[in-house]
């Protein structure tokens, strides 16, 4: 054997060995956490990336409807480490359904109020968001409103809003029934539907639309979809919607405006719970309340974090301190009262 070939049997003897050594001792899998969000990904996928350049770990995220019902069919196997959500109701019902367990950290702790998190922290909310009254600037003159006032006979024809079984009017429904009563929230529902311009449709956005159209005077809505749409640069003509109408934080005199929450839960088999964990952790920080903040227009939970200018020039909150539980629990039957007077059938013209 010469020298050439026994310089090539040698190399190839000893790149097969590194071979064998590198299947016996793998290179450590990167980091990660698995997310189920119910958030649309341009309002979370700022959040996700600033916490991955951070602590190296990487988030994949699965966006879609019906990750409670999915995580249920998963049972032990389901891969989600953390479901975020968009407010009470489903937060309450992850629970309800088995698929929690304690978030125990103490800097969650101390990151969010109690009045924000579950008595047993099986959730921690993030954000809070307002439901106020968006109305035409041309064509509505007051500048103060109640929700019990909606059912007022002076806006007859002149309300839009989405459909009484999306989350968001269920958890306001839900608030009135708390404060008035079961028949008073049923009758003060029935004003409404009589008040309607349209038949229940669209999301918030499409509300704001219809008030610059000319086809309603006033809805319902989340304070974050106006701003968004007041900083959109890439879609002028939401700007001028939005820019046709003035919000109205209703009740701000009395009890206060009806707030929801954005949250988070720790799945109960959570396969990589240390990092579910450190996610949540940072989810409830200064940094990523922060960009809640100026980003997407939430209002943060963390003490010390200001809204951004644009929630600022809306007025300040002042919030409705019903508990969040206390909503969760009448959230069936305000979506039972939905049904019972065809509030989604709208008006027979």
């Amino acid at each position: 054997m010469n020298i050439c070939t026994r310089c090539i049997v040698y190399y190839s003897v000893s790149i097969l060995a590194l071979i064998c050594m590198l299947s016996l001792f793998p290179a450590k899998a990167q980091e990660q956490v698995n997310v189920y969000s119910y958030r649309q990904p341009f309002l979370v996928e700022p959040l996700f990336a600033a916490f991955t350049r951070q602590t190296g770990v990487d988030v994949r995220v699965i966006y879609a409807k019906g990750l409670i019902e999915r995580m249920v069919q998963e049972g032990r196997n389901s891969p989600a480490d953390v479901l975020l959500a968009v407010d009470i109701g489903s937060l309450s019902n992850a629970v309800i359904q088995g698929l929690t367990q304690p978030i125990v950290s103490e800097l969650v702790d101390v990151n969010i109020p109690r009045s924000f998190r579950h008595p047993n922290n099986h959730w921690v909310g993030l954000t809070s968001r307002a439901r106020v009254v968006y109305a035409s600037r041309d064509r509505v003159a007051q500048n103060s409103i109640t929700y019990e006032e909606l059912a007022d006979f002076k806006w007859k024809g002149r309300i839009c809003t989405r459909s009484g079984q999306h989350v968001y009017t269920i958890a306001l429904i839900a608030s009135m029934i708390s404060h008035h009563g079961e028949e008073n929230a049923k009758e003060w529902l029935r004003g409404l539907k009589a008040n309607l311009a349209r038949k229940p449709a669209g999301n918030d956005r499409a509300q704001i639309k219809s008030i610059f159209a000319g086809e309603c005077d006033i809805s319902l809505g989340n304070t974050y979809y106006m701003a968004l749409m007041l900083t959109n640069e890439k879609e002028l003509e939401q700007k001028e919607w939005g820019q046709s109408v003035k919000i109205i934080m209703p009740n701000a005199a009395d009890r206060g405006t009806h707030i929801n929450l954005s949250g988070v839960i720790l799945a109960k088999n959570a396969p990589h719970r240390k990092n579910a964990v450190k996610l949540i952790e940072w989810l409830t920080g200064a940094e990523a309340q922060k960009i809640y903040a100026d980003v997407n227009h939430e209002y943060p939970l963390s003490d010390g974090i200001d809204v951004s200018d644009m929630v600022a020039s809306f007025g300040d909150l002042h919030a409705d301190e019903i508990s969040f539980d206390e909503i969760a629990r009448y959230r069936k039957r305000a979506s039972e009262i939905v049904d019972e007077v065809g509030f989604d059938e709208g008006l027979s013209f």
